[in-house]
């Protein structure tokens, strides 16, 4: 959106100049456009940040290699939620992030210390979840398969399970499941 508002507006600029007579002297001195002129370009310094087009900072986790070839191989949709896909820091393939707030996804983490044979699962679409904490879920893992894919769902993106259904395919395509009973 931004791109195409700018470039329509140069080729408006650009026609608009050739048939327009040279304009008079500013009106104004020097020190005005000084004095105003933090006022006037600070919305334009906050805009980038306001749109989250820079990267976002999720941590990198340090599977074993076995894991880290399969997180490799996962191929995550362009879109989540609605969401556009974003660059992260530190750049990794075990790594994605959507949206902002960050929609984050982090594949090769360790099992959650909290995960136990008797916690409550979620199952969507044969992928198993586990959320943290358990009241509100805010993280959610998915378990059962050869490596553990967390996503963190921030609160403006409830319901949660809608992005899971999403980033599901991915997941059971790519990693494949453990042994029945094995979590």
């Amino acid at each position: 959106m931004w791109t195409s508002w700018a470039s329509s507006s140069s080729r408006r600029s650009r026609r608009s100049r050739a048939s327009r007579a040279p304009s008079p002297a500013p009106l104004s001195t020097s020190r005005f456009r000084f004095r105003w002129a933090p006022v006037l370009l600070a919305p334009l310094v906050l805009l980038p940040a306001a749109c989250g087009d820079g990267a976002v900072e999720v941590p990198v986790p340090h599977p074993d290699a076995a894991t880290q070839r399969l997180c490799e191989g996962l191929r995550l949709p362009a879109k989540v939620h609605g969401q556009s896909l974003r660059d992260t820091t530190p750049d990794s393939q075990l790594t994605a992030a959507w949206g902002s707030p960050a929609i984050a996804l982090r594949c090769g983490v360790p099992v959650p210390a909290a995960l136990r044979q008797t916690s409550q699962l979620v199952d969507i679409n044969g992928i198993s979840w586990f959320g943290e904490p358990v009241d509100r879920p805010v993280t959610w893992t998915a378990v059962g398969r050869q490596a553990y894919v967390e996503v963190t769902v921030p609160a403006k993106y409830r319901p949660a399970g809608d992005v899971l259904i999403e980033l599901t395919p991915a997941i059971k395509s790519t990693i494949p499941a453990k042994p029945e009973g094995q979590i």
